[in-house]
């Protein structure tokens, strides 16, 4: 993902979004599909006296981006990191003149994104049976905390309660029998991301559906929903058994030795995934007994004999440093690592290599560096486009591309339905 890039073919290219959503899931979701070459108009708050505007995301910090003399621009690093590739227009949703705006902005999208509380769409008139009439060929995703059915609907949902409710704390967190034992959610909203990453990938189903048939549809994503999708094993686990899987801290449900030890300097993971590894782990340890001993030799063994195979190895591993452990398990194609702070992570050679922090041009700065995006794709790359939008700063764009003059959009601003330009 290279600012300087040459213009390639991008997958999505030719795609409109109409991003009406916020926070974290919904924008998540369509910056995937603005990566991929859609054109994404995200549509935000405009100022009040009472209210800055745009996303809630923008002034959630420090930290703030800092402009060219080094002070504060009020745009966070968290809107930042979720925003790039898309266009920004500042419509008020509560006044009809903006529904209308919004109605007009739909008619010629192909998708649309939103993650208000149930009920509030239809409230403007812009909930997905009212625009889906006058589009069928729009896709329409609706991000909730719950869903659109069921007895939660009307809650509103955050990140932190769907970890909770959802399951994941009760298997996040170091076991209740140790020191600092008991619940711990994950470090980063999890619950937002895979949401929006789920959004992404019924989003793109939707578009191939339509393609075929002409007809568009209804998405209905639940953080919830999603938060119980990703448990993955442990939820398989459950379902198989009736035995609710506990908190192990950092070892694994299902394989060992799979965790993190204490070396003479610090920490480092193994993550043992077959026999055969096992036995290259207890050769480098000097402790090849432990890989003939029946109770070790087979990873079920390790499951239900971890109480004594941990301690073993644990009393050894303190013996050397993280280096030379690290130098070793890797000679024997030991799966191991490192527990990096995130300096270290972007100083990494193969982080580097990969391209994971690039350079942004920003109006406001000459210093913006991001986490590129992941998706390595040879013949439709993922291009940096866009920086992430000043509030508004493209609603005279978008709104000259409907047809609307410069005296209009005047009149629209004296009565507050659109935002003024960005300083």
């Amino acid at each position: 993902m290279n600012a300087a890039s040459p213009p390639t073919p991008q997958a999505l290219a030719g795609v409109r979004v109409l991003d009406l959503s916020r926070v974290l899931a919904g924008p998540w979701c369509t910056q995937t599909l603005a990566d991929l070459g859609a054109e994404v108009v995200k549509v935000e708050r405009p100022p009040t006296d009472r209210h800055p505007g745009g996303d809630d995301t923008r002034g959630w910090g420090p930290p703030f981006l800092p402009d060219r003399a080094g002070n504060p621009t009020g745009e966070a690093a968290y809107y930042l990191g979720t925003n790039r590739n898309k266009r920004s227009v500042a419509i008020d949703l509560a006044q009809p003149d903006g529904q209308a705006l919004i109605l007009r902005l739909a008619e010629r999208s192909d998708v649309l994104v939103e993650n208000f509380k149930v009920g509030d769409m239809a409230r403007y008139g812009l909930d997905a049976d009212t625009l889906r009439r006058r589009c069928p060929r729009l896709i329409y995703c609706s991000i909730t905390g719950y869903g659109q059915t069921g007895p939660y609907r009307e809650r509103a949902g955050y990140d932190y309660a769907i970890q909770g409710l959802g399951g994941l704390m009760s298997v996040t967190g170091e076991r209740d029998d140790l020191p600092g034992g008991g619940p711990q959610k994950a470090g980063v909203a999890v619950a937002d991301l895979f949401t929006g990453m789920y959004a992404s990938v019924a989003i793109l189903a939707a578009l191939r559906h339509r393609d075929a048939t002409g007809q568009g549809q209804a998405i209905d994503m639940a953080l919830l929903d999603s938060q119980v999708a990703m448990l993955a094993n442990l939820g398989a686990n459950y379902l198989v058994t009736g035995q609710p899987p506990q908190r192990m801290g950092n070892a694994h449900q299902n394989v060992v030795p799979y965790q993190v030890f204490a070396v003479a300097d610090g920490h480092l993971i193994l993550a043992v995934g077959n026999d055969g590894q096992f036995q290259r782990l207890c050769e480098v340890m000097g402790l090849p007994e432990l890989a003939r001993d029946e109770r070790y030799a087979r990873n079920a063994g390790r499951v239900r004999h971890r109480e004594q195979l941990i301690p073993r190895l644990a009393e050894r591993m303190r013996t050397r440093t993280r280096a030379d452990w690290l130098a070793a398990f890797e000679a024997a194609t030991v799966p191991c690592g490192p527990i990096n702070d995130l300096a270290e992570v972007f100083a990494d050679p193969q982080v580097r290599a990969r391209g994971m922090a690039m350079p942004v041009p920003h109006p406001l700065s000459d210093t913006l560096r991001l986490v590129a995006s992941p998706m390595k794709l040879s013949a439709t790359p993922v291009q940096l486009r866009r920086p992430p939008p000043l509030l508004g700063e493209h609603t005279d764009e978008v709104l000259a591309e409907l047809g609307i003059g410069n005296a209009e959009r005047e009149a629209l601003r004296q009565r507050r339905v659109i935002g003024p330009p960005p300083r």
